[in-house]
């Protein structure tokens, strides 16, 4: 595969090429998932164009090497890892905000954009998108329509896929295919754009998005419920959710989430707090105090030990910046730490909140929960000291993980909300679904990349060998 390095710096020029021996290489054989394997490249192209991502497709193809698309490697599931070798195709430098139409309320965006540096350029504009992953000051928004993620927001305003209207997407072999429209409506020929956001650069590498936007709310409030513990605040957000209360965001966080960013946040959380549940609303500034005032009351019923309300700006970005805190803190804290993004129905949150205690207890793995209870997309941190070069210990913590798994399924919900499926939940992807559905999905993906070079090795089980006589 090294032969593929000189071909692509006389294409590209040696500035867009990361060779062998670069210092930097290493960084793109790695991401935040929890894997402890190394994946080293032959190399990585930093391209900034869609001719560049076309090239290097085009000539991987015909040296019949395997590429991997990556963005900014926060993905948690190891979908950007090059698991085969070959060539990482990095969109990082395609980070272009091309347009921002507050008329037609769109943006054109290239997928390096960093999803942050995004909405912060349309509220200039007195616009909003929405969709808010926790990483979000360094994940790009061509990341973010890979694994079609989430976020806080996404309990009102909905995930990544609601909000691309169209795509530019280059094809294993170097064609370039536009999917999708600019208007708000559409419903010629099939939704490709649909079929491509989620799919983990195994289809194709996404270079231009267009994004729909909403107009800004005028005003938001943070109201955080302080509970003993962290069965009466997911009885409490099943007992809002009943109550029709329809807030932008619903957040649980467990003591231990908690105790791990006491001493680093701004904001302090009550000493008493066994469990917070985090709720913010926006809409027209006259409705807020109202509105406040009933989740406050209800959260007391419903036996909140105290209700705090950031109305201030300033107040709100402490809490957020704490909420944001927990994820990197637990994994500062702990030399493992598996999150897994389960997702199960709203009305069974309560049961699996007891069902991840009772997997903790039994196989002795300490956890962390936090997330988007309101959509039952639950962050389960299992967590561990041990050497996480041990194959017993990773045996240990993986089955753990299965557990956790076998449950959320049992209760009728799913592996991954909005991290993905990547490499290490790839799998699991049979206690899901059957053997069937798969392998129709398997027919999908040979349909966009026969040569099975894009992106190998992810999102779906590798066929099971045939029985042997």
């Amino acid at each position: 595969m090294s032969d593929i390095v000189p071909i692509l710096e006389r294409e590209l020029g040696s500035g867009a090429v990361i060779g062998p021996g670069h210092e930097r290489l290493d960084d793109y054989g790695r991401d935040e998932s929890p894997l402890p394997e190394f994946f080293p490249p032959a190399c990585a192209v930093l391209v900034d164009s869609t001719e560049q991502a076309a090239a290097v497709l085009r000539l991987c193809l015909e040296h019949n090497v395997p590429v991997t698309p990556r963005g900014a490697g926060s993905g948690m599931c190891g979908g950007a890892l090059p698991v085969a070798g070959g060539v990482v195709l990095s969109t990082e430098r395609m980070s272009r905000i091309k347009d921002i139409d507050a008329g037609d309320l769109i943006a054109v965006v290239e997928p390096g954009v960093v999803t942050g540096k995004l909405q912060e350029a349309v509220e200039a504009e007195r616009l909003f998108y929405p969709p808010d992953p926790a990483s979000l000051e360094f994940c790009s928004i061509g990341g973010n329509a890979a694994t079609n993620a989430g976020g806080p927001r996404a309990f009102k305003y909905g995930v990544t896929r609601e909000y691309i209207l169209g795509l530019e997407v280059a094809l294993m072999g170097g064609e370039v295919l536009r999917c999708g429209r600019r208007t708000a409506k559409g419903v010629t020929g099939y939704d490709l754009v649909a079929g491509f956001v989620g799919t983990e650069g195994t289809f194709g590498v996404i270079t231009e998005l267009t994004v729909k936007l909403l107009p800004l709310p005028v005003a938001a409030t943070t109201v955080l419920g302080v509970f003993a513990d962290v069965a009466t605040a997911g009885a409490a957000i099943s007992g809002l959710l009943r109550d029709g209360l329809r807030p932008r965001v619903l957040e649980l966080a467990d003591r231990n989430s908690i105790d791990v960013i006491r001493s680093k946040s701004r904001y302090r959380f009550p000493e008493g707090a066994g469990a917070i549940v985090l709720i913010e609303v926006d809409g027209e500034a006259e409705t807020m105090g109202m509105m406040m005032e009933k989740i406050g009351l209800r959260c007391d019923e419903l036996g909140a030990l105290d209700v705090l309300a950031a109305t201030e700006p300033a107040e709100r970005r402490a809490v957020w910046e704490a909420r944001r805190l927990i994820s990197p803190s637990l994994k500062a804290a702990y030399r493992i730490k598996l999150n897994e993004d389960i997702c199960v129905p709203r009305g069974r949150i309560v049961e699996m909140l007891a069902r991840v205690d009772r997997v903790s207890a039994e196989t002795r793995t300490p956890c962390a929960v936090f997330g988007h209870a309101g959509d039952g997309n639950l962050h389960v941190n299992m967590l561990s000291n041990d050497d996480p070069a041990d194959p017993a210990v990773q045996k240990h913590m993986w089955g753990a993980a299965r557990q956790i798994f076998a449950h959320a399924i049992e209760l009728g919900g799913t592996l991954s909300g909005e991290h993905g499926i990547g490499l290490t939940k790839r799998d699991f992807v049979t206690m899901e679904q059957p053997e069937r559905l798969i392998e129709w999905q398997r027919k999908w993906k040979a349909m966009w990349d026969p040569s099975g070079l894009l992106n190998p090795g992810k999102k779906l089980p590798a066929r099971r060998p045939p029985c042997s006589e």
